[in-house]
């Protein structure tokens, strides 16, 4: 495990430049590298860790931005949709988990690819249903921010609050999720605390440096190269299912 630790550093200092100017990613990168090492139900609960570790840094610097409007109510609809995909995701085989999530990773990779994923908008009344679906996405394997920003893009928040908001409303998530994997699982993280402790500073780093090494990059050209990696992943994890 300690080989496989400096990985865990490198991609999640990526991982987390890239949530810092996408407002997601920790997940669908680090989520994928684990689970090589520790099988994807344990991955999940592991990464959740460095992901709420990232994920509030990036709210403190932004929760002057947050929308408490937009986040009160559709923060509710993600937790319940987290706590249930939680629950779930204790009682789910290795296997599933990985279609799961690989399916999702090809998804969000291919529209990304090709260019898709910035129109895609949900209405504000299915924004409710697709806020509790990101949840419990989020609580099941991990992946939920493509869904939450896609579902947020229906209330046309400004950029700032777009954002911030949808990083209080991932943080919500972790808090619900992370107790229960800590119930179920929690001597096994431990037990992975190389992977979690190098995961969580390569992201902690990524999160503050990030936004000035990947701002200078063209957002199409960045768009791409991220989306190109999520699906990579995800066609892996499916291959990989019943090796």
């Amino acid at each position: 495990m300690t080989v496989f630790a400096p990985f865990a550093v490198v991609v999640g200092f990526v991982a987390g430049g890239v949530a810092s100017i996408a407002g997601f990613g920790i997940g669908s990168l680090l989520t994928p590298l684990l689970a090589l090492r520790l099988g994807m139900q344990l991955a999940v609960a592991v990464v959740a860790v460095p992901h709420f570790a990232g994920t509030a840094l990036r709210w403190w610097r932004l929760r002057a931005h947050v929308d408490r409007r937009v986040f009160g109510r559709f923060g509710v609809a993600s937790a319940a949709g987290g706590l249930l995909g939680s629950i779930a995701h204790g009682l789910a085989p290795n296997a599933a988990l990985a279609i799961v999530l690989g399916a999702l990773l090809v998804f969000a990779g291919a529209l990304g690819v090709a260019g898709a994923s910035n129109r895609l908008r949900f209405g504000r009344r299915t924004g409710w249903l697709a806020g509790a679906l990101s949840g419990a996405f989020g609580g099941l394997v991990g992946n939920q921010g493509g869904i939450r920003s896609a579902a947020l893009l229906g209330f046309d928040l400004p950029k700032e609050a777009f954002v911030a908001t949808a990083t209080a409303i991932a943080i919500v998530v972790d808090v619900v999720r992370l107790p229960v994997y800590l119930v179920s699982q929690g001597q096994e993280m431990m037990r992975a605390w190389p992977l979690l402790a190098n995961a969580t500073a390569g992201v902690l780093a990524g999160t503050v440096v990030g936004e000035r090494v990947l701002g200078r990059i063209p957002e199409r050209t960045f768009r791409v190269a991220v989306s190109s990696v999520i699906l990579l992943l995800g066609v892996a994890l499916l291959l990989g299912v019943g090796r």
